[in-house]
Order: C-alpha cells, then sequence, then structure tokens
C-alpha cells in the first residue's frame, strides 16, 4: 500500500501543529520536496514486497470454556517439531507475546487483536527443532504489564491450586499450564517479574535468563533493555532441558552479546551443590507489604538448602530496596516512548523488525486508546506527564542509577555464589471481580514486584522455585546468580528439589468459591 502523499492544505496543518514558523511562500517548496523524497518509501515498500514472508497454513482454535477452566489457553493447535530431539515428545505453550506463525497472537490486548504473525520466533523455531509440539498461545496480561491475572481482555486466568486467585502475571497462562499439567513446559516472558511471579503464585519452576542469553526475537517488545524470555516448567532439569535449547545468540536480537559460552546446563545439574554459599537477601524480607507466613516459608527452605550442605548467610544490600525506584522510571518512560508511542518496536537499533505488527497495533491503539487496560492507561498517563515535563532527564539518571544498583549486587555476588529471597512478598491474592474498582485492579497488578523487577533492569539470572506451602497456597523462592552464571542459579534450585524429595502440585483443579 503506498504512503499517503500530503497535500497543500495537510501539510500546512502539520507545520503549524509542530510550531514550524515556514512562510507561506515557502509551503509549496516544501511540499515539493517531501513529496519527491516520500517516494523512496514506496520503494522500499516494492522491495520489501518481493521478500516478505507469507502466513503459513496452520490452524488452531478457541477452546471451550469446559475445555478451558483456568482460562489459560488463548488459543490451542498442534504443531510437531522435528522428530528427534531433546524435547522431542514434550509439549510446550507459547506465550501469546510470542510469535508462532500463521497462530493468532493477541498479547491479551484488543489493541492486537486481529493480528497473524508471517514467521515464527526464535524461541519458537529452536523447540520445535529441539522436536517440541507446540500446542498453543497461552494467555497474557494485556501488552503485558501485569503482575495480576486478571487484565486479559480474553478473561482472567485462574490459579489450579485456587480458582478464585490469581495464577500471576504477566505470563500467566504460562504458569497456570504448567501446573495443572496440560502441558510439559511453557515459554514465558518477564521485564517486571513476570515469568517468576507466576511461578510463585502456581508452585512451578520459572526461570528468567541473564539478559540477552535467550534471544527475544519475534516477541512483543515493552522495553528493550529489560525484555527477557525464558522457561517455565514443573522441574528444574526441564528448566535446564529447556535452556539448553533456547540459549545463544541468532544474530538478530540487539540485546545479546555477539558471543555466548555456550553451557550445558541439564548436566550442570550433575554437578553436586555442596559446599555453595548462600547470602540471604536481608532486604528481600520483611517489606511493607510482606506476608509473614512468606518470609518463614523462604528461611524454612533455605535451613534445608543448609540441611543439604550449603551454607548460608545474611548479607544486607540496601540498593536492593532501591531497585523498584528505578524500574519504574526505566518501564514507565521506556515502554512510553517504545511500547506505546514507537509502536512495540521503535527505532534506532539493528536487528528485527516486525512491520505488519507495528502497523497493526500501531493503528489499532491510535483508533481506540481506551480499549489500553488500566495498568497500560496508567503507563501511558503517567509516561508521557515525565516525558512530557522533564523529556527523559530521569530515564537518564536512572540508568546511570542502574550501574549502582548492578554493582552492589554484583559485590556481594563477589563472596556469595547465590543470593536468596523471596520471589514475591505474598501469596496469591483474589482476583478482582469484573466491576472492581480502578484502585483494586491496579492494585492487584502491581502489589507484587518490588524484588523481582530490580533483576530485569541489572540482568541478573533469577529462578522461582516453590520453597512450600502456606495455607495450600504456593510460595517462591527466588535464586540469583552472576551474570551469564544461570547454571549455578539452576544447581541450587535442583539442590532444594532435591532435599524436599520433588516439588507439590495441584493434584486436581480446586476453588475455594
Amino acid at each position: 500500500m503506498p504512503i499517503d502523499q500530503p497535500d497543500a492544505q495537510g501539510f500546512e496543518a502539520l507545520a503549524t501543529a509542530n510550531r514550524l514558523a515556514i512562510d507561506p511562500t515557502d509551503l509549496s517548496t516544501y511540499l515539493g520536496a517531501a513529496t519527491g523524497l516520500l517516494q523512496s518509501w514506496n520503494v522500499v515498500e516494492e522491495l520489501y514486497t518481493e521478500v516478505a514472508p507469507v502466513i503459513p497454513e496452520r490452524t488452531s482454535r478457541r477452546p471451550s470454556e469446559e475445555e478451558n477452566p483456568l482460562g489459560a489457553w488463548y488459543v490451542t493447535t498442534e504443531i510437531t517439531g522435528a522428530a528427534e530431539g531433546p524435547l522431542a515428545g514434550r509439549r510446550v505453550a507459547i506465550k501469546d507475546n510470542t510469535a508462532v506463525a500463521g497462530i493468532p497472537m493477541m498479547n491479551g490486548s484488543r489493541t492486537v487483536e486481529g493480528y497473524v504473525p508471517a514467521t515464527d520466533s526464535t524461541v519458537v523455531t529452536r523447540l520445535l527443532a529441539a522436536g517440541a509440539t507446540i500446542t498453543g498461545k497461552s494467555v497474557c496480561e494485556d501488552l503485558c504489564f501485569s503482575g495480576g491475572s486478571h487484565t486479559s481482555k480474553s478473561g482472567p486466568v485462574r490459579n489450579p491450586w485456587d480458582t478464585t486467585r490469581s495464577a500471576g502475571g504477566s505470563s500467566s497462562g504460562s504458569g497456570a499450564l504448567v501446573a495443572s499439567g496440560e502441558v510439559d513446559l511453557a515459554i514465558g516472558g518477564d521485564q517486571g517479574g513476570s515469568i517468576r511471579i507466576p511461578s510463585a503464585f502456581c508452585g512451578t519452576v520459572g526461570h528468567k535468563p541473564t539478559f540477552g542469553l535467550v534471544p527475544y526475537t519475534g516477541a512483543f517488545p515493552i522495553e528493550q533493555s529489560i525484555d527477557h524470555l525464558g522457561p517455565i516448567a514443573r522441574t528444574v532439569a526441564d528448566a535446564a532441558l529447556a535452556l539448553n535449547v533456547l540459549a545463544g545468540p541468532d544474530g538478530l536480537d540487539p540485546r545479546q552479546p555477539d558471543a555466548v559460552v555456550p553451557v550445558d546446563y541439564l548436566a550442570a545439574l550433575e554437578e553436586p551443590a555442596t559446599g555453595l554459599r548462600i547470602g540471604v537477601l536481608t532486604e528481600g524480607f520483611g517489606l511493607a507489604n510482606s506476608e509473614p507466613e512468606v518470609d518463614a516459608t523462604v528461611r524454612d527452605a533455605i535451613a534445608t538448602l543448609e540441611g543439604a550442605g550449603l551454607v548460608a548467610e545474611e548479607v544486607s544490600i540496601p540498593w536492593h530496596r532501591h531497585g523498584a525506584a528505578i524500574w519504574d522510571v526505566i518501564s514507565v518512560e521506556g515502554a512510553t516512548s517504545q511500547m506505546v508511542e514507537g509502536n512495540g518496536y521503535g527505532m534506532n537499533w539493528k536487528g528485527y523488525y516486525d512491520p505488519d505488527l507495528i502497523a497493526h497495533y500501531g493503528r489499532q491503539w491510535r483508533e481506540d486508546p481506551n480499549a489500553f487496560s488500566e495498568t497500560v492507561k496508567l503507563v501511558m498517563l503517567a509516561g508521557k506527564h515525565s516525558l512530557g515535563t522533564a523529556y527523559g532527564r530521569h530515564y537518564a539518571m536512572a540508568r546511570a542509577l542502574e550501574t549502582s544498583l548492578r554493582e552492589a549486587y554484583d559485590e556481594a555476588l563477589a563472596t556469595y555464589d547465590v543470593l536468596v529471597l523471596p520471589t514475591v512478598p505474598i501469596r496469591a491474592s483474589v482476583i478482582p471481580g469484573p466491576n472492581a474498582p480502578v484502585e483494586e485492579v491496579l492494585g492487584r497488578a502491581l502489589e507484587m514486584v518490588a524484588n523481582t523487577c530490580p533483576f530485569d533492569v541489572t540482568g541478573h539470572p533469577a529462578c522461582s522455585v516453590p520453597a512450600g506451602l502456606s495455607d495450600g497456597l504456593p510460595v517462591g523462592l527466588m535464586i540469583v546468580g552472576k551474570l551469564f552464571d544461570d547454571a549455578t542459579v539452576l544447581r541450587v534450585a535442583q539442590a532444594l528439589e532435591t532435599a524436599v524429595g520433588g516439588f507439590p502440585l495441584p493434584t486436581t483443579v480446586r476453588s475455594n468459591a
């Protein structure tokens, strides 16, 4: 479709709106020059049409409520991968912010609904090459901006331990489907804790890899510097196996270093964790909204690790309590610029862009901005205010403080092999009702991120594993490691899983309603 050509009236209005004091006699000169310049846009479109991918013929369907009691599936499908491979026979759900060619993608939002990708994301390509079967797209929160599971426009995702409660977000469907046993593995995305929060609430293993370890290519971006993809699994071994398949550069993602030293994460689990040093991050406990039961369950899990031969000591990192504020500025101003105004992808970086998604989403959100969820509206309002009055000054400050935050963790990690703390300060909260006030909707979406979001800023690997149950609800323990030392994080996770004889999973989907 050729780009619209400007006319004299529209060009004059554009100049006036942008306060360009162009003499009317010069306006026609600018118009003629711009009209000629814009022919290059048409040339680029003609050239791209010759190389653009064609949407493959794959089938999917929306499951019925009876087939989808947790509300965790967006669509189901059956895409078989290679006949052999490390994931042969494994059934995998893909978070619906991540492209599966020929399968509808909504990203939880009316602003994306109707889009069908033409190409697989890198992680999907790698899963299929490893023999996995893609069984569907798991529901995620509206544009992935919620730690609760109540903002997706397809409806809330329910926790399999108690269907009145949140499954956590934004990878809500992925966490619920793995916990309920409907799939063996799932892909999650994490910008503020969105792999680890559903894992803590649902009692699964959720690993946020080191920033850049797993390519984000083909997933809907929020803010390039905090975007992560990673596995959600029932066991540490399955998470390690999935990471073996997913990790490594693809040459298309600017988040990734040029080279990543290959690590066999599954083989690393065979190395005993005995003697590893654990720093118990003091500031991760006793938050303003921490439930005493959560802190106590996590400390019991740490004692179990000590009983398994690991050494645990308290370590204070005061900068941890500043991490959420730094993340607030980066995520809000960054997402306003990239996810909203930049139509997901933004500009000024080399790598893979999806022109069809950019156009589809950019058009739809501008046609009806009110279709955004309450959380995205909050981000948009706060971000536009701060960018419009301080012009990104605080974003620049937060980026400078990121170094201090990262160095504070690194200093502790020079003494300890890993840091541990509660993944989230609370257990799964009750899902807001359909007519809940905005205050409740926002509160339930953001109440749990204080411990998770700092590590999206610094990029350290962080894995949530079940610490135990409290009043029948899972509690998550988060293990944080040195940059690109995901293997040690998983070794400590495996030590806990082995010591407790396997992590619990819900035997039936139950409701306390």
